[in-house]
């Protein structure tokens, strides 16, 4: 699998990073270890997943996706050979809570979740440390003062931050820079092919906009990754709707040049939309989910997917 440099941290990760959600919740022991082993087979070796994972799943608090990857790698004998990225900052403080009631990114907050999260991942490091949503409450040197520290002591490699305005993100490393701590390398936000509406709302979530990607683009030591690439199968799936969020005149004609691709290159549209993310201008790494095997063999396969240059024009101008 292709790998690509993370900011300027020296760190080098897979052009696909496997999203872990689910595991360990929703998605059994077995058949998480089933696709962890195929993306690892593959070349794979990008985990991302959060110290929140997956509190709203029926009987999870949190934390059940670090432990299942923790133990995965543990009977694997990997560790070594995984790049981990983990969040923190918006796990509810007890149990039935919601993002309402989220930790947030003060110092003793960051301080106790990075512990717990290296006991459950088995590790005592992890590679990518990401802010994982804003928290306007606490100012940001706070936040960025013990992140550093974390760097300092061994326990981090590298730092991101997701949902996050291109604002914050440049005051954030601009306080970063004029103390000379690790600053953020990455962002990871919510992006895909089609464009949200202008009355888009999605919570706690932040959509990737022009401006991040203009900023992503004239900084090349700062990467950007997608979540929810593929709008959880609404772009292939009978049976998962378009979210309203992504519903508005010009859908129809970004899907219709979408279908046209795809069968120019003999993908499939989810391979199309993952290829155009990392061979368009900023390059972006797509987090890719997966519930079996099938699922995954698709995702996997938009690394084959090479895009020209006019069909990536006709992409963008759609």
């Amino acid at each position: 699998m292709q790998n690509l440099p993370l900011g300027n941290t020296g760190i080098k990760v897979s052009a696909l990073a496997l999203g872990c959600l689910n595991f360990g919740s929703r998605t059994t022991k077995e058949i998480s270890y089933r696709l962890l082993d195929q993306y690892q087979d593959a070349g794979g070796s990008f985990l991302d997943t959060a110290n929140n994972y997956a509190f709203w799943n029926e009987g999870c608090v949190g934390g059940e996706s670090e432990s299942l990857i923790g133990q995965w790698m543990k009977e694997r004998g990997n560790r070594s050979r995984m790049i981990v990225a983990t969040k923190v900052g918006a796990k509810p403080t007890f149990p039935g809570g919601g993002f309402e009631n989220k930790e947030g990114l003060g110092r003793k907050a960051i301080e106790q979740a990075i512990d717990e999260s290296l006991l459950r991942l088995g590790t005592d490091y992890i590679d990518l440390y990401y802010a994982h949503i804003d928290d306007n409450s606490i100012p940001l040197q706070e936040t960025l003062e013990v992140m550093d520290r974390l760097v300092r002591s061994g326990k981090v490699r590298a730092l991101g931050c997701s949902n996050y305005s291109v604002s914050r993100i440049e005051e954030a490393r601009s306080i970063s820079r004029s103390h000379n701590w690790t600053s953020y390398s990455c962002i990871q936000q919510r992006h895909t092919y089609l464009r949200p509406n202008s009355a888009a709302d999605f919570g706690v979530q932040i959509s990737a906009d022009d401006e991040l990607l203009r900023y992503c683009e004239h900084h090349d030591d700062f990467s950007l990754l997608a979540y929810s690439p593929l709008l959880n199968g609404a772009y292939t799936r009978q049976d998962v709707a378009l979210p309203e969020q992504y519903r508005g005149p010009e859908v129809e004609t970004r899907l219709s040049v979408l279908k046209e691709v795809a069968a120019e290159t003999d993908g499939t549209l989810n391979q199309v939309v993952l290829a155009w993310l990392l061979q368009n201008t900023p390059a972006t790494i797509s987090l890719i989910a997966a519930s079996n095997s099938e699922q995954m063999s698709e995702n996997l396969g938009s690394l084959d997917i090479k895009l020209s240059q006019g069909q990536l024009e006709r992409l963008n101008r759609a």
